[in-house]
């Protein structure tokens, strides 16, 4: 009993336990070595404030050990212990204990309940890619960017494709048709060429390319020939044969496609223009990341050839369509073994036949084909940086199965070029993938995307719905933000593809004008009408100081609208750009680039009400606060910029170094007062501010 309140006796001179103070994360300032490896000795920390509490103790498993204050500095302490790690994954979460109060802390903060499934977790042997790291990322739809070679367009009645003859489109700027597959504006990788030096100086670190490879459809995820870039995207050196007449659809009288897709020249032509991209990318310290599209092919492809393009062409073995006998049979899932020749009856992703799945558990060769491929593209002479995963929870026909390949296209990947990033198109919980032996890292839709849109818009990333209730609901954007965070390991974070929309979903920019609809129900017009470039300016300053990787749709930085694919791969604008927009773009860019903290740094919400809110990120020595005024009214909030590590002790101050309101943006700093560890701030409408503070 004397024990007791002797402990009640030292709570109560510490003063009020502040829950407020409690901190830790997986950066590098609360874990290192950051990326341990097995063996290593991991020293892991927690925030408390200065004399707040009686103890801590680290909890992995059976393990619960007591924490001892390493260092006091800004009025916390830091608690430490030091753990061994071997090959096993570890989890862990934080008890802290002041007078009769016991509390946990894990991913999702503070709780009185344990929840152990969001523990922190270590990964011994799990790194991805330094340069991946917060790296700012530029989605190029090739066929809808630049037009470099013109020579190379496709012709309309070049071949058939889903229900009509292809179309050139003559004008680069008509806004794509409601069914659109088959319209073609001639963009190419020599187009990319000609304007990297704009995504140079727009601040571009990574290039992300939708599908190249040989394919009959504009956006390429039906692919035809793994092997080569697509020669209308490429180089066209032969071009003889002649274009379908009038009335015939059938593409193996399609000279000209033909030639153009099987003649090795144009296929070899093509990817040497290829390794010229990536030689002119690598030489301006940029990476390019390539689009894998695994889980299925197309009908046009030449292991099936449904459309007998490879039919009679020398080099060509028959397709699995064509005969029974094609060394390519077992690439896919037939339901009539009686029906060759040309036999129609095949799996197809979701029912589609011109989306043939691929069989990999009855094909040991496809699988080396795949793995083959998988490795050629990051290797010389192509050099590529790594590739996106198309779908790829959906590959093969069971989740075990799935992991087991995945598994081994890491270690093809890794091997290759050790510095590839593997990253994976993914909706919801991930972590079974995300655990160092399969992917790297996805395109953030759950724990970036999403929050983001409802928060700012109210807009669904279709623009399907508007929901009034999480329109500025700060509150459910936090929990969801970090709910969803909390299934990545940080090194699977910090490389997440943080995208605002991309050619599957509504431009954000349209989003702004709160109007439901697709370009069937609405018109191309309505996507423009009522939009909010002040909004989208308030996402991008999120996008560019939220931990991951802040990905670029084309065309987004010159005011480019539209609803739902197909209407979000509309043409880049050039020569019609919104100017200002462009300026805000380069501007905001510079501020990700320039602070480090924004990569590594930790976060914590400081600040949430109805359309407002802030949050930092911060390290041992840099601050960087964030405040949000997503109302259309001036807002006046006190920050308590304490919880970041900026001293309460003594008045200081913080720099302002990027604003952007209603009206427009700034670059001007200056310096701004807080008192007691708190910043009070009157809001313009719709605006959002960037401060920053480094220790002295």
């Amino acid at each position: 009993m004397e024990f007791e309140k002797k402990q009640q006796y030292v709570t109560q001179m510490r003063g009020v336990f502040n829950k407020r103070a409690l901190y830790s994360d997986e950066t590098r300032q609360y874990k290192t070595p950051f990326e341990p490896e097995p063996g290593d000795l991991v020293t892991i920390r927690f925030r408390t404030m200065k004399n707040n509490v009686d103890a801590v103790y680290f909890i992995s498993g059976a393990v619960r050990e007591p924490m001892y204050v390493g260092v006091s500095r800004n009025g916390f302490d830091y608690y430490e212990i030091q753990i061994p790690v071997e090959e096993e994954i570890l989890h862990y979460y934080f008890e802290i204990r002041c007078g009769k109060i016991c509390c946990y802390y894990n991913k999702l903060g503070v709780s009185r309940e344990l929840q152990e499934s969001y523990s922190f977790t270590i990964v011994p042997g799990y790194k991805t890619p330094d340069w991946a790291k917060g790296a700012v990322t530029y989605q190029i739809y090739v066929d809808r960017f630049c037009n470099g070679d013109k020579t190379n367009d496709v012709q309309s009645a070049e071949y058939y494709y889903i229900d009509k003859k292809v179309v050139q489109v003559e004008d680069w700027s008509r806004t794509p048709d409601t069914l659109d597959v088959n319209n073609f504006y001639g963009g190419d990788i020599q187009g990319v060429i000609d304007k990297l030096d704009y995504l140079e100086d727009l601040g571009v670190q990574v290039l992300y390319l939708n599908p190249i490879f040989v394919s009959p459809s504009n956006h390429k995820y039906d692919i035809q020939d793994y092997d080569y870039v697509d020669p209308h995207f490429g180089r066209i050196v032969s071009d003889t044969g002649e274009l379908l007449k009038e009335g015939d659809i059938d593409n193996s009288h399609a000279g000209k496609y033909i030639n153009r897709v099987t003649n090795l020249e144009n296929l070899e032509a093509g990817n040497q223009l290829f390794i010229k991209l990536v030689e002119e990318v690598h030489r301006r310290g940029m990476k390019i990341i390539l689009d894998g599209v695994f889980n299925h092919c197309g009908s046009f492809n030449k292991w099936l050839d449904r459309e007998r393009i490879y039919e009679h062409q020398e080099g060509y073995e028959d397709g699995a369509f064509i005969s029974k006998g094609s060394p390519y049979h077992s690439f896919f899932k037939f339901h009539n073994e009686h029906a060759w020749p040309y036999n129609e009856f095949y799996d197809g992703w979701w029912g589609h036949d011109t989306l043939p799945k691929l069989n990999y558990e009855d094909s040991p060769k496809l699988v080396e084909d795949i793995m083959r491929v998988a490795r050629k593209w990051v290797s010389p002479p192509f050099n590529a940086d790594g590739w996106r995963l198309d779908v790829a929870a959906d590959l093969g026909h069971s989740p075990e199965y799935n992991h087991k390949f995945w598994q081994e296209f890491r270690k093809v990947v890794k091997s290759a070029n050790p510095e590839a990033i593997v990253l994976a198109e993914h909706y919801g919980d991930a972590r079974a993938w995300l655990l160092g032996d399969q992917w790297d890292t996805v395109m953030n839709y759950d724990a970036f995307m999403e929050p983001v849109s409802w928060f700012f818009t109210g807009m669904e990333k279709h623009s399907d719905q508007f929901r009034q209730d999480l329109l500025g609901n700060a509150e459910v954007f936090a929990n969801s933000m970090l709910y969803h965070s909390a299934q990545f390991c940080r090194q699977s974070l910090e490389t997440a593809m943080n995208e605002l929309d991309n050619h599957d979903h509504s431009r954000f920019l349209t989003r702004t004008n709160h109007m439901v609809g697709r370009l069937a129900d609405e018109g191309s017009h309505a996507a423009v009408e009522n939009v909010n470039k002040a909004v989208l300016r308030e996402a991008v300053v999120v996008q560019m100081t939220w931990p991951g990787a802040p990905t670029i749709y084309y065309g987004d930085e010159a005011g480019v609208c539209g609803f739902t694919d197909p209407d979000s791969r509309r043409t880049y604008p050039w020569g019609h750009e919104d100017r200002e927009l462009l300026r805000f773009y380069k501007n905001i860019i510079y501020i990700h680039k320039r602070y480090p903290v924004l990569t590594g740094g930790s976060l914590k919400f400081l600040y949430q009400d109805y359309n407002v809110l802030s949050y930092a990120r911060f390290d041992k020595s840099e601050q960087i606060v964030v405040v949000v005024n997503n109302r259309a009214e001036q807002v006046y909030v006190e920050i308590p910029v304490w919880e970041a590590g900026i001293p309460r002790t003594e008045d200081t101050s913080i720099e302002e170094v990027f604003s952007t309101n209603a009206i427009g943006f700034s670059t001007m700093v200056r310096k701004r007062e807080v008192k007691a560890g708190v910043l009070t701030l009157d809001l313009f409408p719709l605006s959002a501010v960037v401060f920053y503070r480094e220790e002295d």
